[in-house]
């Protein structure tokens, strides 16, 4: 039978390595409320297992079909990093991961989280994770789980990545996309204060040469500092999403999710080939901050749509004698929405007039 060497104490170990085992010990005893705030009764058990527990109530569809997603945050981090600030990005990861799951007509269920860091700094992963339950708790989703890696000696000590993956449930037969979206649909925006977390790769080489860049004014007489303006956490539109679907329930075509490929690049995913989508850029306010970014970056208005929201976070199809329905189902579940455009014949591009 094989041992282990009888090595004496006092040898290498692994938090000498640059992995602290009692670090991450303390991180997940200080995060266990904090998670259990987010628990739905379908969750069985807490956290500490191998695997997270969901039962689904099988009782509330006749055929579920199982939705799911995955992303992070990107580079958005940078700008947390720089700013010592972690309290909003754990709120944007949510968004990302939800708000895509309602696209499809799913009401997202449970999250589970991966946090990759050079070193284990409890105090800081404990607000990121506390950002993340806040999210969660906004729209009803359970943080089932995760995983803290430590990469000593690979990553750099305050190095942080985060990304998630979460899962959702519709019945089948009611799922949202291009296949319902037909013509004379209209299309209903949902507002956006700030560049939720896309488009940060550009905005950052636009905006920021130094940290002391993030501590002035985002543009001239701004209120915020652009640190601030920056770390302004996503908005979470899953909850005006299912809001729509119950009142209005088949008038609900489709949704849109604006993050990476802006306007464009997303409108696009939920339009058949039969239709064109054309959105009034006038009907809904663009933030100031994406206005400096063109200014200073001279980023063309083309660019631009291709790559933010400017100020369309979501774009949902709904049966044209829905629409006011629709959008005061969004406003009365906390989003600002507005009727920016509709869908017509065409060949599946989108038109900004």
């Amino acid at each position: 039978m094989s041992r282990l060497l009888d090595q004496p104490e006092g040898g290498l170990t692994y938090e000498q390595a640059g992995v602290s085992i009692e670090a991450g010990d303390e991180f997940v005893q200080r995060i266990k409320d904090v998670v259990a705030s987010t628990s739905r009764p379908e969750v069985l058990g807490g956290i500490g297992g191998f695997g997270g527990l969901f039962h689904l109530n099988s009782g509330r569809y006749h055929d579920p079909v199982i939705v799911s997603s995955a992303d992070g945050v990107g580079t958005k981090l940078e700008v947390a990093r720089q700013m010592d600030r972690y309290d909003t990005v754990g709120i944007d990861l949510v968004a990302m991961l939800v708000d895509d799951l309602v696209c499809a007509g799913a009401e997202p269920l449970f999250m589970l989280d991966y946090v990759a860091v050079g070193q284990i700094n409890a105090e800081r992963l404990s607000v990121l994770v506390a950002g993340i339950a806040e999210g969660c708790r906004q729209c009803g989703v359970a943080l089932l789980g995760g995983e803290t890696a430590e990469h000593g000696g690979v990553m750099r000590v305050d190095d942080l990545d985060v990304a998630g993956f979460a899962v959702g449930v519709v019945e089948r037969g009611r799922e949202l996309g291009a296949h319902r979206v037909k013509k004379g649909d209209a299309l209903v925006g949902f507002a956006s204060p700030g560049l939720r977390s896309n488009g940060y790769t550009l905005a950052r080489k636009v905006l920021v040469a130094t940290d002391d860049d993030l501590r002035q004014p985002a543009y001239e007489g701004a209120a915020r500092t652009l640190g601030e303006e920056l770390l302004l956490p996503s908005v979470i539109y899953a909850p005006a999403v299912m809001a729509i679907a119950k009142v209005i329930g088949s008038g609900l075509h489709a949704a849109a999710h604006i993050t990476g490929g802006g306007i464009v690049g997303n409108v696009v995913r939920v339009l058949p080939a039969t239709l064109d989508a054309v959105i009034h850029m006038d009907s809904f306010e663009t933030p100031e901050i994406f206005y400096e970014i063109q200014r200073r970056g001279q980023v063309s208005a083309h660019e631009m749509v291709r790559v933010f929201n400017c100020g369309l976070g979501m774009v949902v199809c709904v049966d044209a004698d829905d629409v006011d329905d629709a959008v005061n189902a969004a406003r009365r579940a906390g989003v600002e929405a507005s009727v920016i455009g509709h869908a017509r014949p065409g060949t599946g591009q989108v038109v900004l007039t």
